[in-house]
């Protein structure tokens, strides 16, 4: 069974930073994608960053020269390092995974999320 847990997120001021980690257990051995959405109240889902299985990494416009994401596909975790945060990037943050079958639908797995909170 797949699992992932995060950890990293609490309340910051505007210009701060935070480090976020995501570990995976129980993924498979197959080429994966790692990242991060983000929900605010009352909006949907929005992607943030992610890291493909080749280490390079994706960003949302939103997020671009603020945030840099890492991680070690060995080790099946990640990293966002969220710089110069802003109010508006006060969400719950969640870490998911995306395996990549040979052959099959690629399979996508969510951790709980954390709150990252952001004072003006």
């Amino acid at each position: 069974q797949v699992q992932l847990v995060e950890s990293g997120g609490g309340l910051v001021q505007a210009g701060g930073s935070l480090r976020l980690s995501c570990v995976a257990s129980g993924t498979s051995h197959v080429p994966h994608t790692m990242g991060w959405y983000r929900q605010a109240p009352g909006k949907q889902r929005e992607f943030v960053a992610e890291l493909f299985h080749s280490g390079s990494p994706n960003y949302a416009d939103s997020v671009k020269g603020r945030f840099a994401i890492s991680g070690d596909n060995t080790k099946n975790t990640a990293h966002l390092q969220m710089n110069s945060l802003k109010p508006e990037d006060k969400a719950v943050y969640y870490c998911y995974t995306k395996e990549f079958i040979l052959g099959g639908t690629p399979r996508t797995y969510w951790g709980q999320g954390t709150q990252v909170t952001v004072s003006s």
